[in-house]
């Protein structure tokens, strides 16, 4: 019997039955401009969707012109749960959402096994929301795909970025890191922070974004090195905080989208 990575914060992060949380994607894009970019990478944000989701739809719209050909996702996370050193796969070979069971790419998972970073552990996967959440904004637009879900714990750039180059594929495959911005603080001070986490994200060669800029942030070091060693253009979609959305102001949480385009 397959291991299916059963959905762990269905009808709390997003709404746990299928029409409700196709109706909730859908009107997250319906309010995002068309993209002409069709994105290699992206990072987009991982809360309850009344939060972030108009965030995380500015991040996978951008895809939206290489739809078509995408057949393999390589998701990148942070481990809010479970410490550990590297990056873990699942061990599971489908994850499952109300839109539907999404099949891990096990031959993309063996590529990267011997890596000394690299180890499977499903409990790294279990409770964990940050791949999760961004599984059904990808369901809704493509279909005939595989993911890579990898967990981040511990790791240096350059040992995320080995991982990336291994995977890096051609137009079929793309990137997804997953992370939200500066955390519990008034939203002016939280709009200042996340401008300056904006501004190295945007220039590309710096890898040295910290855990108070962005939980997210060794997926992202990893993902900068391996865009800038590529000559990629990283363009800013949306930046906003939870007192944008649906919380209070006076301690929010940064969401960003970004899209990295390859020259």
């Amino acid at each position: 019997m397959s291991r299916v990575r059963e959905a762990a914060v269905a009808g709390t992060f997003y709404p746990g039955d299928r029409r409700g949380l196709r109706a909730a994607v859908d009107s997250y894009f319906a309010i995002v401009e068309p993209s002409a970019l069709g994105a290699k990478a992206i990072i987009a944000p991982h809360a309850g969707y009344s939060y972030s989701g108009p965030t995380a739809a500015h991040a996978f719209a951008s895809l939206a012109p290489a739809e078509e050909r995408i057949r393999r996702v390589v998701l990148l996370g942070p481990s809010h749960f479970v410490p550990f050193r590297g990056l873990a796969t699942s061990g599971a070979e489908v994850f499952s959402t109300p839109l539907g069971e999404l099949p891990i790419d096990r031959a993309s998972e063996e590529m990267i096994a011997g890596l000394e970073q690299v180890r499977c552990m499903p409990e790294a996967h279990d409770r964990e929301h940050c791949l999760e959440v961004e599984l059904p904004f990808l369901q809704a637009p493509l279909s005939g795909f595989q993911i890579v879900p990898l967990v981040v714990g511990e790791a240096s750039p350059a040992e995320v970025a080995e991982v990336l180059d291994l995977l890096w594929g051609g137009p079929e495959t793309v990137v997804v890191v997953s992370s939200d911005l500066s955390h519990f603080h008034d939203s002016a001070t939280a709009r200042r922070l996340d401008e300056a986490t904006c501004e190295t994200i945007e220039a590309l060669d710096r890898f040295d974004l910290n855990a108070d800029q962005a939980c997210g942030c060794r997926a992202i070091n990893g993902l900068l090195l391996a865009a800038h060693r590529r000559g990629m253009r990283v363009t800013t979609l949306d930046l906003r905080n939870s007192g944008d959305t649906a919380g209070p102001r006076d301690r929010v949480v940064g969401y960003g989208a970004w899209a990295f385009t390859e020259s």
